[in-house]
């Protein structure tokens, strides 16, 4: 799920798996934030095409470094320039859309080392992107929906208390958990996470594994893949990277009547 992956696997579709969980409901999620050519987040939601935005990535974490968000050429988090997000955030979610804050990414520098630093984090998140309060806030006053683990560095230790700890708190507000295993099962980093079966959505990255799957024209995906998977309990859309190279394709409109 970074910028490094070749156009052709980029776009290939992910199943969204709702672990554990009654059904949200299908819909189509969407990575927003690694270019800044795709346009604001305002205009991905408007499309009427998602129905999960994750907000990519907090890229900076764990190890004694203060946090940081990256959203590419959007906005500069150092002077506060990310703050002008917080209405379109509440704007996407009047349209009931779930936005998401994804941790992590492919080229970040994040880790956890211990339980202590998992709670940490919790606490961070909870205070500066959730139903917590900070005068911090990268993203302003809007209060997210969620977090999304897209965790490809790191080793494989605490995300599960991470996972835990931020569950804890929905019982002062909904926190929806997501996650973005590679496809090789068990992932290297979020197996024990997603064995809690905490996760409220976890969707796979079969274009960061060639060897799992190829390229699915969007005509394929509607009437051959769809019409398989739909029938399972487990099923809950597609997933795309990123609303960038979605825009440039015109992917999710050609499948949105079908998922």
């Amino acid at each position: 799920m970074a910028p490094r992956i070749s156009p052709l696997l980029v776009l290939f579709p992910l199943l969204i798996i709702s672990l554990l969980r009654l059904s949200h409901g299908a819909g189509i999620a969407v990575y927003w934030g690694q270019n800044g050519n795709e346009g604001s987040l305002a205009d991905a939601c408007n499309t009427g095409n998602y129905q999960f935005v994750n907000i990519a990535f907090l890229s900076t974490f764990g190890g004694g470094q203060n946090p940081q968000l990256n959203l590419a050429g959007h906005c500069d988090p150092s002077t506060n320039g990310c703050t002008k997000f917080s209405d379109e955030i509440k704007g996407c979610q009047g349209r009931g859309i779930k936005v998401l804050l994804s941790l992590g990414g492919a080229s970040g520098s994040y880790s956890l080392n211990s339980a202590d630093e998992a709670t940490q984090l919790a606490n961070y998140l909870w205070n500066n992107f959730l139903g917590g309060q900070s005068s911090s806030r990268p993203l302003g006053d809007a209060v997210l929906d969620g977090i999304d683990f897209d965790i490809e560095a790191g080793g494989g230790s605490h995300w599960d208390e991470l996972a835990k700890a931020l569950n804890g708190f929905s019982s002062q507000k909904k926190v929806y958990l997501a996650a973005a295993p590679q496809c090789p099962i068990p992932d290297a980093h979020l197996d024990s996470a997603i064995q809690t079966g905490l996760f409220d959505y976890v969707w796979v990255q079969f274009y960061n594994n060639p060897p799992c799957h190829g390229f699915i024209s969007a005509d394929v995906l509607t009437s051959q893949v769809l019409p398989t998977i739909k029938s399972s309990p487990k099923y809950g859309g597609v997933m795309i990277w990123d609303r960038y190279n979605d825009g440039q394709s015109g992917y999710s409109n050609a499948i949105k009547g079908s998922v």
